[in-house]
């Protein structure tokens, strides 16, 4: 069984940063996917970033260039660094980890999720 909790939400202005931890226990971290989703209120969940145990790293379209992804699996952390925040970046933030070797895009093909943590981006 995997646990991950997110945290580093909050409430930033438009132009800020924030970064954003997921913290795992359970199963290695190594051969999986750690995924970034966000929703907003009435939206579905859409994809912010994933990054493969390899290295590999993909991003929305709506976060290139201002969100990273970064991963320390011995420590079995994820992190997403977000800058030059917008008002329509807010949402709550999900980690979720695959080790099904699923699309990273998808949502469903993800084996676990974090409970989420709100972001905040005011103009």
């Amino acid at each position: 069984q995997v646990h991950l909790v997110e945290s580093g939400g909050g409430l930033v202005q438009a132009g800020g940063s924030l970064r954003l931890s997921c913290a795992g226990s359970g199963r290695t971290f190594s051969s999986n996917v750690m995924g970034w989703f966000r929703q907003a209120p009435g939206k579905e969940r859409e994809f912010v970033a994933a990054m493969y145990y390899n290295g590999r790293t993909y991003y929305g379209d709506s976060v290139k260039g201002r969100f990273t992804i970064s991963r320390d699996d011995p420590k079995k952390m994820a992190y997403l660094q977000m800058n030059s925040l917008k008002p329509e970046d807010t949402a709550v933030y999900y980690c979720a980890a695959d080790w099904s070797g699923g699309s990273y895009l998808d949502p469903n093909d993800y084996d676990y999720w974090g409970q989420g943590t709100q972001v905040t981006v005011s103009s």
